[in-house]
């Protein structure tokens, strides 16, 4: 499918079909190996470009859209499946990405994942253990919120915060500057990122997952967080690597730490004057970074193997 910023990803979307929508997601490369790229708010497959440009030559690089995001359709929010809605909830998306694992067989997973990405592949991954080997994460959470930044609160605010969101685009528009520290964003990857999101209808997702941030048990999204964060141990064992940029405003210092503290062998590359996107922020350090994890974990894994 030839659709948003095809000059600056010049990569087919493949297809998938969830419900009565269709997903799409970015499938490249091929190998023993997958790349599982799961992006966040308000992201999509763009974010991943570098990725599938550095590993694609070694490894099967997967990139999805998340529906509402990217190339994927953008059905209106709300719960009438059946009248063609979607309840845009975190474990929607991660039923979706589920669907994909089993429908594209990816095997022998490194899940690579920022932002919301991070809950929404842990919890898919979590469903299919026997498929993942590695996670890399970058600037992610994976439990209920410690801390709601006022300027994502203020995207909340019933009523205005759509108008703002949805209608001004005061979240995606943003955060090309906001989610930046150490660079200015590019003008091609402004657009890049901006691409999806040029409409009140299409900034849909922008606002739904504002919205399903979980701020009491009341939330239908809270008890799917606990869930995963009392799972995370079960991951512990397995070659992490966490990637932070140090300036984000969002998903701040306190998440490393907590990821840290769960996951007390992972590998930490702190970043120190980078921000929330920070695989455009630093992008050099970042796949820098991820190479040599993959490199020295097939090392071990050889190593092991040859014992």
């Amino acid at each position: 499918m030839k659709s948003i910023a095809e000059d600056l990803l010049p990569y087919q979307s493949g297809e998938l079909t969830t419900g009565s929508h269709t997903l799409r997601f970015l499938d490249e490369g091929a190998g023993e190996q997958t790349l599982l790229c799961v992006h966040g708010n308000p992201t999509w497959s763009f974010y991943w470009r570098s990725i599938v440009e550095r590993f694609s030559a070694s490894h099967r690089v997967v990139a999805v859209d998340h529906l509402g995001c990217g190339r994927s359709d953008k059905p209106p929010r709300g719960m009438h499946i059946d009248n063609g809605e979607f309840p845009y909830r975190l474990s929607d998306h991660r039923d979706n990405l589920v669907q994909l694992i089993d429908s594209l067989n990816l095997k022998r997973v490194t899940l690579i994942a920022h932002d919301w990405g991070g809950a929404i592949g842990l919890s898919a991954m979590l469903k299919r253990t026997d498929r993942l080997e590695r996670i890399v994460l970058l600037n992610t959470a994976a439990f209920p919120p410690p801390y709601v930044p006022w300027r994502i609160a203020a995207c909340r605010i019933p009523l205005l915060g759509s108008a703002a969101v949805r209608g001004l685009n005061a979240f995606a528009g943003a955060a090309i500057t906001m989610a930046m520290s150490r660079n200015k964003l590019s003008k091609d990857a402004a657009r890049g990122l901006l691409a999806p999101y040029n409409s009140w209808a299409n900034r849909v997702a922008n606002d739904a997952f504002v919205r399903d941030i979980p701020m009491s048990d009341k939330h239908p999204t809270m008890a799917t967080l606990r869930q995963l964060e009392a799972d995370l141990p079960k991951l512990a064992e397995l070659p992490s690597l966490l990637v932070w940029g140090m300036k984000d405003w969002c998903f701040r210092p306190e998440c490393l730490r907590r990821f840290q503290q769960v996951w007390p062998h992972a590998k930490t590359v702190e970043i120190a004057d980078a921000g929330h996107y920070v695989i455009e922020d630093a992008n050099a350090e970042v796949v820098s970074a991820i190479a040599a994890f993959l490199q020295d974990s097939d090392s071990k894994d050889c190593y092991s193997d040859g014992q």
